[in-house]
């Protein structure tokens, strides 16, 4: 049975690691990645005033708005989006691991000294 389970876990590493540095895979996270970063940064959001402001900080403003958009968020959400396509795949594997061992257990189903 520890063998099982050893070999299982052995097995759940391999199959990080591969969906994490394989070529075909990097490539697939990739264009979700980007896929991805390009339906958030499409969103958009608009910062509404309480007072109007005078048309200096609003130019002001605005411009420190377009490069927020335009020069820092797009790598930090993709950074983000990549973060969590791999999170994604690391529980689909884990949830793989864990129905394997499930059946393992379930195929020991014979009880040990009648308990």
């Amino acid at each position: 049975m520890q063998t099982k389970f050893k070999e299982l876990l052995r097995q759940y590493k391999l199959d990080v690691f591969h969906r994490q540095h394989d070529k075909k895979n990097v490539e697939e996270i990739t264009t979700e990645c980007m896929h991805i970063t390009d339906d958030v940064l499409k969103q958009k959001y608009h910062f509404h005033f309480h007072t109007l402001p005078n048309a200096d900080r609003v130019e002001v403003i605005n411009m420190i708005n377009n490069y927020t958009r335009e020069a820092i968020l797009p790598p930090v959400i993709e950074k983000l989006v990549q973060r969590q396509v791999l999170l994604e795949k690391r529980v689909d594997a884990l949830v793989h691991l864990t129905e394997q061992l499930l059946e393992t257990l379930s195929g020991e189903g014979t009880p040990r000294n009648g308990h």
